[in-house]
């Protein structure tokens, strides 16, 4: 059997080029996994054939911070306050989650993601009470076939309450010594540190050397709410902890001075548009990264709130930050002339930009040449896509997740014909309905009707 497969004659996103799409285009896959040739009329040799004439064919969203582990309390918290996800959750069910809880929520989470078109995932782990935790998050990323990040965090229940112990920095050594001596695998680690708002300065700066020692990325939450007042990053410049190797969540409350000392550091930024407007983050900080001269990133955050597909989360960003644009016009009466924002751009956000966050840009996020092929092809069946007159507007505007037809992760296909490749859905479900069902039995007030609304209990 062929280990080389030919995608012909699709409508092809690059992300390559903010807007760049290329017509009735073949996409040659290699053995290894990367992309050979792109181009019309591709001699297809000894390669499988998969015909995608007429459907959208796009690079891998990346999604640059989730907390996975999340995915069984599904919905829980769509009606919740931060306040109440605080109690309910970091304080709450998550001291209660066993390994096993942990594997199946990441599992499910993972494959939540791969199945709507997120080939990347940066799974912000923040609920490793024990080392058998951290393992179980490892294994079931891993047995998803998908591309991700570890980042590996501290318990669920330090968080908003200003712990000063470090993040676990044991296990994130034996972590980074037994599952990633190599970061040459589709799993990767970093580490996802608490930062100036939630530590003081002496565990923040320790934190930031564990990261230096053992080499790792770092992803961390700044300018989310009233916290994010605190100056963080002046802290962390301050300190001389800036680096190109920093991606900072969410960024809505941080002052124009400390955008501008991320830009010239080099360091990234991740939105969650939906979480932050729900829980008072703050306007997602689109507009304000790009003034800055920052491109920004894609975050669905907590699933236990909001949805899980970008699909979603691209709308809302464009949508929010339109608004944001057009307000100063309807005060002053004017029209705009042009928009600002573009669904190119947003494109770019979920894709290229996500892996640069990520510290993946040289390996995915695109289609070209030498790159993983981490691809997606959509349905041409949908009415919704029919006409196919702008790929890239129905993309942002018209596309989601029932429309992912085709899935390749390093060129493997990892979803075909609208189903997961290999995952035996029926046992998922049920092993996630146990884990919802153990969990909530340790909390007698928890509901699953929406009603259930908790109250934070401080010490």
């Amino acid at each position: 059997m062929s280990t080389r497969t030919l995608l012909r004659g699709g409508t092809v996103i690059t992300a390559v080029r903010p807007g760049e799409v290329l017509t009735d285009t073949d996409i040659l896959i290699g053995a290894d996994g990367t992309i050979e040739a792109i181009g019309q009329g591709l001699d297809a040799g000894d390669a499988e054939v998969v015909d995608v004439r007429g459907r959208i064919v796009h690079p891998g969203f990346v999604d640059t911070h989730r907390h996975t582990w999340q995915s069984v309390v599904r919905n829980l918290a769509s009606d919740w306050s931060l306040t109440e996800y605080l109690a309910g959750l970091h304080t709450g069910l998550s001291k209660h989650f066993r390994p096993e809880d942990t594997y199946t929520g990441n599992y499910l989470g993972a494959l939540e993601a791969l199945d709507s078109g997120i080939t990347t995932l940066v799974d912000w782990s923040h609920n490793l009470a024990t080392p058998a935790h951290a393992d179980a998050a490892v294994a079931a990323l891993k047995d998803t076939g998908m591309r991700a990040v570890f980042a590996h965090g501290g318990g669920a229940e330090q968080w908003g309450s200003l712990p000063s112990a470090n993040v676990h920095p044991a296990d994130a050594r034996r972590v980074r010594d037994e599952h990633f001596s190599s970061d040459g695998g589709l799993v990767t680690m970093a580490l996802a540190l608490r930062g100036p708002q939630f530590v003081t300065p002496e565990v923040n700066v320790a934190d930031f050397r564990l990261a230096a020692d053992l080499d790792l990325r770092v992803t961390m939450h700044a300018g989310d709410g009233y916290w994010g007042k605190s100056g963080p990053i002046r802290k962390m410049h301050a300190d001389g902890l800036l680096s190109d190797r920093i991606t900072y969540v969410h960024c809505c409350t941080l002052g124009d001075d400390e955008l501008k000392l991320i830009a010239d550091s080099g360091g990234t930024a991740s939105v969650a548009p939906d979480v932050e407007m729900q829980m008072g983050h703050g306007f997602p900080a689109t507009g304000r990264l790009l003034r800055a001269g920052i491109r920004p990133t894609f975050s669905i955050d907590v699933c236990s709130s909001n949805g899980g597909d970008m699909f979603a989360t691209m709308r809302t960003a464009i949508g929010m930050q339109r608004a944001l644009d057009n307000a100063p016009s309807v005060d002053t009466g004017e029209v705009l002339e042009r928009i600002s924002l573009t669904c190119a751009d947003v494109v770019q956000f979920a894709t290229i930009d996500g892996a640069h966050a990520a510290g993946l840009a040289d390996t995915t996020g695109s289609i070209a040449v030498g790159k993983a092929a981490d691809i997606v092809v959509l349905d041409d069946r949908s009415l919704a896509l029919t006409p196919l007159n702008n790929p890239i507007g129905s993309l942002v505007y018209s596309a989601h997740p029932g429309l992912v037809r085709d899935v390749f992760v390093q060129g493997r296909r990892v979803k075909k014909d609208g189903e997961l490749v290999g995952v035996d859905i029926a046992r998922l479900k049920a092993d996630a309905e146990d884990s919802r069902s153990y969990l909530l039995g340790e909390m007698p007030e928890a509901r699953l009707d929406g009603t259930w609304h908790p109250t934070l209990v401080t010490a």
